[in-house]
């Protein structure tokens, strides 16, 4: 069985399984097993009991020492490292990585029954998948991951399996699924760590950002150290508190120790500096992040981005190609392909674009759920009908994230349902994520339904949260608000084009007959003549000198009532 990951794309493909092997499964989506419910017979002594025991066998298969070398300390091997990141929860290097799913399969393939090993082999086939993007790993992961599950069921302490099965959801971007397996596992076992990181990464996204927050807590109860505080990074950053994800993140990145895991930290305050729109410091951050770790492609994807904000654009084209070469993630072939529509490249920005179409279609045929990006890429070059379609089956599935609701809003704007764009573009920004695209986005919705006063404040946050946060919405965003404007200096009450002058309402025709009762003590000829209704006037101060007494024609009813006052 070809299981071992190399460098080269090519040979990245698995093979397709041969029709004997019993155990030959379909590519299917993370919820083709439904996660079992919890039972009462489960108890953590059976479940640490697996833990020991599984963790005896590995070490007599991996850690075997000479007997003239037992006092001799042993220089961890790849395997041993790609463990030792996995048990406190950091990510691992490639070759580590590479190194521990040939020798797990090894194993298995003489001890079938090792229901931790398959789980292991499963659990590294979705990270390497995952940060390879080749999606074809994760039909090998799921196979892996049901095999463990036959071996020993989750209910019977193979926990590590179910954990395996969200974090294979995630990938896939079924989040509900997920949040499933990952809280079948918090029942079994609260204070199983492993579990808290694939219940954050469900949580947020399906946009349920208490639960996330619970889980980032928990997690940093149980698990404390750089993978806590990377994660409670992240946490702040989703919630617009800049200045403590900066802190944290920064914190994380001194205390990091292995290239894998200092590369993750110095990329994350890449990430963070170009969000509050300094380049200049996030290509250092990226360029610490690659000389720690070659293969970060992330971290190139980030440079290439930060270089066209200054402007240096033949390095960003180059960092972008070298990017998609070897991390062919969508949204770095959608950005590439932007950045050469922008240039006006347009026979390079149709191959980008084809090439994310296949990349899509792969993905799709892997089970995974790219309907966010495809819709983004409609939205602005295709059919903004099919992105609303797609989105909508996204906020049905409950994934109702910043990113969801954003691209949401936006599609529909784009298909000219402004009004029902608005609601959902406001919701990604209320969320407080800084983000100069969602600020764009409703900034360009409300000017078209003319909230000129909103529309002027939002895209202004845009352009402030970070000047160039995208080479082709940026110079839009300047454009929409030279159209709008200075406000005027009035005030917020003339920061909107004036309402048009009510119509005048015509005086009333008298009709013939009795002159109808005048108010007392007021002469029907003092009445004042009124062009149109009008509110009543408060009444005035009274004055120190009476006023003198009208007199009253004999006979009328003013005479009448005055004659009437007087007697007792």
């Amino acid at each position: 069985m070809d299981v071992m990951p190399q460098q080269d794309p090519e040979s990245r493909r698995p093979p397709e399984p041969s029709p004997q092997d019993p155990y030959a499964m379909p590519a299917e989506g993370a919820t083709a097993v439904p996660p079992p419910p919890p039972t009462l017979r489960t108890t953590l002594r059976r479940a640490a009991f697996g833990a020991v025991a599984a963790g005896v066998l590995l070490a007599g298969a991996l850690v075997a020492v000479p007997d003239g070398d037992r006092d001799a300390p042993k220089e961890p091997g790849p395997v041993e490292r790609a463990e030792a990141a996995a048990t406190a929860g950091s990510p691992a290097s490639l070759s580590d990585l590479t190194a521990l799913i040939g020798d797990r399969q090894k194993w298995v393939e003489s001890h079938p029954d090792d229901a931790p090993s398959w789980a292991t082999l499963g659990s590294a086939y979705v990270e390497w998948g995952r940060r390879s993007a080749d999606a074809a790993y994760f039909g090998r992961a799921e196979e892996a991951l049901k095999r463990s599950l036959d071996a020993r069921p989750g209910e019977r302490g193979n926990g590590e399996a179910w954990v395996g099965m969200a974090a294979l959801a995630n990938a896939r971007h079924d989040f509900l699924a997920a949040k499933r397996w990952g809280e079948t596992v918090r029942k079994q076992d609260p204070k199983a760590w492993s579990v808290y990181p694939v219940l954050i990464d469900a949580y947020t996204g399906l946009g349920d950002v208490k639960a996330a927050t619970g889980a980032t807590e928990k997690f940093g109860e149980l698990r404390k150290g750089v993978p806590a505080l990377a994660r409670t990074a992240d946490l702040y950053r989703s919630q617009g508190w800049r200045e403590d994800a900066l802190a944290t993140a920064r914190e994380a990145a001194d205390r990091a120790t292995e290239p894998a895991e200092k590369a993750e930290a110095l990329h994350r305050l890449g990430e963070l500096a170009w969000e509050r729109g300094e380049p200049e410091e996030a290509v250092a951050q990226f360029d610490a992040a690659l000389r720690t770790d070659s293969g970060h492609h992330a971290s190139l994807a980030g440079k290439a981005r930060a270089l066209v904000a200054l402007e240096r654009t033949d390095e960003a084209l180059a960092a972008y190609q070298s990017a998609v070469t070897g991390l062919p993630r969508p949204e770095y072939v959608l950005e590439l392909g932007e950045l050469y529509e922008s240039l006006e490249l347009d026979g390079d920005a149709r191959s980008q674009y084809e090439k994310l179409g296949g990349l899509l279609e792969q993905a799709k045929a892997a089970g995974v759920d790219e309907s966010v990006i495809r819709a983004r890429y409609e939205s602005d070059h295709g059919d903004p009908a099919v992105a609303v379609e797609l989105l909508r089956g996204q906020w049905k599935k409950q994934h109702r994230s910043a990113a969801v609701a954003d691209a949401l809003g936006w599609a529909l704007h784009r298909a000219g349902k402004s009004e029902e764009g608005l609601e959902y573009a406001q919701q990604a920004v209320d969320t407080g994520v800084r983000n100069a695209s969602y600020a764009y986005h409703l900034g360009v919705i409300e000017q078209q339904l003319a909230q000129y006063g909103p529309a002027r404040r939002h895209l202004e946050e845009a352009l402030r949260t970070n000047p160039a946060f995208s080479p082709l919405d940026a110079p839009k965003a300047r454009e929409a608000l030279e159209t709008l404007g200075e406000p005027s200096p009035g005030g917020p009450g003339d920061t909107q084009p004036p309402p048009p002058p009510p119509a005048p309402v015509p005086e009333p025709k008298r009709e013939s007959g009795p002159e109808p009762k005048p108010e007392r003590k007021r002469e029907p000829e003092q009445e004042p003549k009124r062009e149109s209704p009008r509110p009543e006037a408060p009444a005035p101060a009274p004055s120190k000198t009476p006023p003198a007494p009208s007199k009253a024609a004999p006979g009328t009813p003013a005479a009448v009532e005055a004659d009437a006052s007087k007697s007792p």
